[in-house]
């Protein structure tokens, strides 16, 4: 390098040295709380949405459907937004505890740009909240919802072309979502639909479902009705027969929503399908209120155990019926525990079991290999076969 050009780099440097100490001197000393990329990223992904009840709507005894606008007055003044097929969590304090369950979002992504969600939810014997929600909710009232959650969604790099979805009851609610966001362009994928029902009667969304089949040639919906023979509609169960009757020749991914009933029937018919794995998706399995009604299920040799209890600094020994998993037998005696999918499969209220025995069930163990090391279990699908000693990370 010259001796003129060394001059001339060394003189641009201290210029631009000069210009950034300047920039620094003429800069605010005030502290940024937030930055931008951060309150973008909590829009996104809310850890809390607070809205309050618009509307309510009856589909038939004992169903309702349920619409929540951001409540502006406590801090939410967007829906964040989804993608067709996840869910929400519902927080809802019943006698003082503060409780929490996952419910599919039955509105499309379209209609939370508009400013809404809508939530479809169905009397549960034995639900302790969708008992409560559809004695006590009105227009109105106040909720806290999650952030949208869940991966039963749509991905082209993972799903075939076509997807055959296999619904029962009130399990067509993320169907429906994905039918619309179909409809409004938001996915591109070809849909049929096997919704099973009891009677035409029971049929949930049917006009809806109508008039987006007729709206995009994408959509294929297809009632079986269990207890009634109606012209126009399949008869029986989903068989494996009748999915192949509706399937294309060539690759197809099967999504899966129902009761528990359903998933223990439909799974074996898909086994006679010979699919790839990646190609059979399930939705959250729910509550198991039945453990003796699983396969694998070995029994136990006592009506009720005793869990000992430790959180932080408490210790609390609570009793329950082998028949509640560890988690609804922890809410039943006040103790709340984290939780958000209740099936098995996030995580977020895993759990350290210290002593006793327990039954998972095969099709909703969802643990990591180092969980089965060192003691881990999801206390919603974690059922007692003996008095346990467990250790639960923190409460709500």
């Amino acid at each position: 390098m010259t001796e003129s050009k060394r001059v001339m780099n060394d003189g641009a440097f201290r210029e631009q040295l000069q210009e950034r100490r300047d920039r620094i001197d003429s800069a605010s000393t005030k502290i940024r709380k937030t930055f931008p990329v951060n309150d973008f990223a909590r829009r996104l992904h809310p850890v809390r949405q607070y809205m309050k009840i618009s509307k309510i709507m009856e589909l038939e005894p004992g169903t309702k459907c349920f619409r929540f606008v951001p409540d502006k007055a406590r801090g939410t003044d967007r829906c964040a937004p989804f993608i067709a097929g996840q869910y929400l969590d519902v927080y809802i304090t019943i006698n003082g505890m503060m409780v929490s369950r996952p419910y599919s979002i039955s509105s499309s992504p379209k209609e939370a740009e508009e400013g809404f969600y809508e939530l479809t939810i169905k009397y549960v014997e034995d639900g302790l909240v969708s008992r409560y929600v559809l004695d006590n909710w009105k227009e109105g009232d106040e909720v806290e919802l999650s952030g949208p959650e869940g991966s039963f969604f749509y991905s082209l790099l993972r799903d075939a072309r076509t997807v055959v979805c296999l619904a029962g009851g009130s399990g067509i609610t993320p169907f429906l979502s994905l039918a619309q966001a179909i409809a409004d362009g938001y996915e591109d994928f070809n849909m049929v639909l096997l919704y099973g029902s009891r009677s035409e009667d029971h049929i949930l969304y049917k006009d809806k479902f109508d008039s987006l089949e007729k709206a995009s040639d994408k959509i294929k919906v297809v009632h079986v009705l269990s207890d009634e023979e109606k012209e126009g509609f399949e008869h029986g169960f989903i068989t494996a027969d009748m999915i192949r009757k509706y399937s294309p020749s060539g690759e197809y991914s099967v999504f899966i929503c129902g009761p528990q009933q359903m998933y223990r029937f439909v799974d074996r018919e898909i086994e006679k399908l010979g699919l790839q794995r990646k190609f059979v998706r399930h939705e959250l399995f729910g509550e198991i209120h039945e453990p003796a009604g699983m396969e694998d299920y070995p029994g136990a040799n006592m009506p009720e155990v005793k869990i000992t209890v430790s959180v932080r600094d408490m210790r609390k020994t609570v009793t329950g019926s082998v028949n509640d998993s560890i988690m609804q037998i922890m809410e039943k005696n006040g103790i709340a525990v984290p939780a958000s999918c209740r099936s098995g499969e996030c995580g977020f209220c895993r759990s350290q079991l210290i002593s006793g025995d327990v039954y998972v069930p095969k099709a909703v163990d969802g643990r990591r290999l180092a969980d089965f090391k060192f003691g881990g279990i999801h206390p919603c699908v974690t059922f007692p076969l003996s008095d346990l000693e467990i250790i639960v990370p923190y409460a709500k």
